[in-house]
């Protein structure tokens, strides 16, 4: 079964990106290694701060746009009831900053 996932991620100033993948540890790889062009990339918003998975791609989109239409206080609470120290969870889904990108991870 495929799964998606909504992301935040937040910068060390404290900015917030919110997206959507099916390829969690690909997306987030992505982002500090600057590999797209984009917000996250000018403003350096690199560490994943909060992340939800589920197997409706309908449901993770409709929830990306839920979570970018709150104010930010909202996200804050969100990222804060699951990790209030705003923690890197890149090593949780198996990332390694340090190590260089595996060659089998794809784009989704």
């Amino acid at each position: 079964m495929k799964s998606y996932y909504v992301y935040i991620l937040a910068s060390l100033s404290g900015v917030l990106y919110t997206g959507v993948t099916n390829d969690l540890l690909c997306r987030v790889w992505e982002h500090p290694n600057d590999a797209v062009d984009g917000f996250s990339k000018q403003y350096r918003v690199h560490r994943l701060v909060h992340f939800e998975q589920t197997p409706d791609v309908y449901g993770a989109i409709a929830r990306e746009k839920q979570i970018k239409g709150w104010r930010r206080s909202k996200k804050v609470a969100l990222i804060e009831a699951g990790n209030p120290g705003w923690e890197d969870l890149w090593p949780t889904i198996g990332g390694d900053r340090a190590g260089s990108r595996d060659s089998s991870l794809r784009s989704g």
